[in-house]
């Protein structure tokens, strides 16, 4: 999602090249490939299919066969985006071999240290040479952390110019055959409405108590909004092996394809998620959002957007829906720069550093 207006701003700037490395760390046909066919990303130039294993083993399967990758073909920079394990690891292997190492989605910080993602949110933007930030706070914290003002470019959102993107594109396409067609059908007439739920965090579903308080709050819910829950295989497990059951008036289902999940939550009366990219993706067009968290990584979602941090309290997490659903919930607005064209402010950038590596390199030759 983040790579796809990325790669469309590269395909229209007529003076670089690049290369689609895909590491393999998430690889399933249904949250996967799909993706790259909806999103119109052309096919991986590299597949190391480095997935599986735990943390560690990931990680470094991806250092090893991209390390591999970077000696042959020695590229200017490499570009990573988000804060994945693939992230850190590239990060890692380019910095070793001093090539210039971008970092899309630079300077977020939840200041949870049990969360992986902020780990290797940290470690690549201590060893990154250019950054692009989403939001003013990212600015603030590289800033903190001794980073030069010169490599620090905020440039709005990549995450938003894909939901504006494919929100167009949904809009002229035949939807009814989503898996969730005839349950948005269903619970949008006259008048009706619904809710969307998705969790996977660790600290959310791999803790029996903790998924049983959310789960409590999602059923009482319920009983006044019907709710439909694409369940991320993991929660699925977790909730079968704790002997949760969400009761009737919670639908659900598996994955969704980005184009179905974006027609069913984008006409929803709220959204309940412990999702980063799904905070940001609620502000970009307005759709209340509670978020499952005691923390997060996207502050502007908070201060700006339509984005409530209700933690995991279940009287909370019920109060703040009901205050959505009786029209007492935020106003938000969608944040300075989140206009659709932080891809091409990124490429533009990484053209002129380029051009200028390009030409200290014959200035040294010469």
């Amino acid at each position: 999602m983040k790579i796809a207006p990325i790669v469309r701003a590269l395909q229209a700037h007529a003076g670089l090249e690049f290369k689609i490395i895909h590491t393999g760390q998430h690889y399933d046909r249904e949250m996967n490939d799909v993706f790259f066919e909806e999103l119109g990303i052309p096919a991986p130039d590299v597949f190391m299919a480095a997935g599986g294993g735990s943390h560690a083993l990931q990680t470094a399967k991806i250092m090893m066969a991209f390390e591999e990758l970077c000696q042959a073909e020695r590229p200017a920079a490499v570009l990573v985006v988000g804060d994945v394990n693939s992230t850190l690891a590239c990060s890692i292997v380019a910095k070793k071999l001093d090539i210039r190492v971008a970092h899309v989605e630079a300077g977020l910080r939840s200041g949870d240290m049990r969360m992986p993602e902020e780990i290797n949110r940290l470690v690549t933007d201590s060893i990154s040479d250019w950054f692009f930030v989403t939001e003013p706070s990212g600015i603030a914290h590289l800033q903190r952390e001794g980073k030069p003002a010169s490599s620090i470019y905020f440039v709005g959102h990549v995450m938003v110019d894909n939901v504006l993107y494919q929100a167009e594109k949904l809009s002229h396409i035949d939807t009814s055959g989503f898996e969730t067609a005839k349950f948005k059908a269903v619970h949008t007439q006259n008048g009706a409405r619904y809710g969307v739920v998705t969790l996977h965090r660790p600290s959310n579903v791999d803790d029996a108590q903790s998924l049983a308080r959310i789960c409590s709050a999602l059923k009482e819910i319920a009983t006044g909004l019907p709710l439909i829950f694409p369940v991320h295989p993991r929660t699925r497990g977790n909730m079968e092996k704790f002997g949760i059951d969400l009761g009737a008036n919670i639908t659900l289902v598996g994955p969704q394809a980005y184009m179905a999940f974006l027609d069913l939550w984008k006409d929803a009366a709220v959204v309940l998620t412990d999702s980063g990219g799904l905070q940001e993706e609620t502000t970009a067009l307005g759709v209340p959002c509670i978020t499952l968290r005691e923390n997060t990584e996207r502050p502007v979602t908070v201060d700006q957007g339509t984005n409530i941090l209700a933690g995991t309290d279940p009287s909370r997490i019920v109060a703040e829906v009901r205050k959505v659903l009786c029209g007492e919930g935020k106003q938000g607005r969608r944040p300075h720069l989140w206009d659709g064209r932080a891809a091409e402010r990124i490429v533009e950038v990484l053209a002129a550093k380029l051009q200028m590596i390009d030409l200290h390199s014959a200035l040294e030759k010469s």
